[in-house]
């Protein structure tokens, strides 16, 4: 039997930057969603250990030891002794090094589709420890549940459930190096950094709501991204100027940016005319929640 996962794309709706740490890791403090865009991850357990990665972006994702998948697969084995790992399929559409959470997100789903494979139950702490050995942001797509992150990845708030709101995904596949960008920031460690309390998104928030806090919250790197790639500039500039678009803002360590619509009809309209204006772009109208 072959299992099957989605791996949704991960966007950071915010990302405060707090501070960086005496162990050299950067504070942060982030509210998580995920779109409906995906990977999707297969599973044959009966087979030996193995991966292929295929798909419209698998040429720049990393097979072998180098692809996430089989670095949790491993982590948890570690875990657990006697785990039969089998072979997995990466069907790749979300872009590479691209602030989606994409090589996390696959990570997360390797570690259910083991735990489904060999009748773990979802909320073992195996999974969560094996996630945050694997990558600072696979703890978060465990479970694929907007929430808030903070630390470097690894202290997660509640589920939040708020209402799905409509919004353009764009990537202007350029890679940008998550490394480089907080580089560019010049913390040393112990250094604070940003000012003001993240605003409050409270359970089952409106979209509304969201919206009003999301405009007193900010992504901290931004501007040095923009500094590497002048690209993620010219895409906020697009998605800003688009016809419904209501926020737009980069995503994690970009180059992704993404702008939240009134409604479904605006967004998709949007995403047609920014692939007929740039034909070099990825993008994608979805539902964020």
């Amino acid at each position: 039997m072959i299992l099957h996962e989605r791996a949704r794309a991960k966007i950071n709706l915010s990302l405060h930057v707090l501070g960086r740490r005496a162990d050299g890791y950067h504070e942060l403090e982030s509210l998580v969603v995920f779109a409906g865009v995906c990977d999707h991850l297969y599973l044959d357990a009966r087979a030996p250990a193995s991966l292929v990665v295929e798909g419209p972006t698998a040429a720049t994702a990393g097979a072998g030891d180098d692809n996430l998948v089989l670095r949790a697969a491993r982590n948890l084995q570690a875990r657990a002794p006697g785990l039969r790992i089998g072979a997995f399929r990466l069907v790749k559409h979300l872009p590479v090094a691209a602030g989606v959470g994409g090589g996390s997100s696959d990570a997360a789903a390797a570690l259910r589709l083991l735990a489904r494979a060999n009748d773990m139950a979802g909320d073992d702490p195996r999974l969560m420890e094996a996630a945050r050995a694997t990558g600072a942001d696979v703890p978060v797509c465990l479970s694929q549940e907007a929430r808030m992150m903070r630390g470097a990845g690894e202290t997660l708030g509640p589920p939040l459930a708020p209402a799905p709101v409509p919004a353009v995904l764009v990537n202007p596949r350029v890679p940008v190096e998550t490394r480089a960008v907080f580089a560019r920031l010049g913390l040393a460690a112990g250094q604070a950094y940003g000012s003001g309390a993240h605003p409050h998104v409270g359970q089952g928030a409106r979209a509304e709501t969201l919206l009003a806090a999301l405009r007193k919250a900010r992504n901290d790197l931004e501007d040095p991204a923009g500094v590497l790639a002048r690209e993620i500039v010219d895409v906020l500039a697009v998605l800003g100027a688009a016809r419904g678009a209501r926020l737009a803002r980069m995503s994690g360590s970009g180059a992704t940016c993404f702008a939240l619509f009134e409604n479904r009809h605006r967004a998709a309209r949007a995403a047609r005319a920014i692939r007929r204006d740039h034909p070099g772009w990825w993008a994608r109208a979805t539902l964020l929640g």
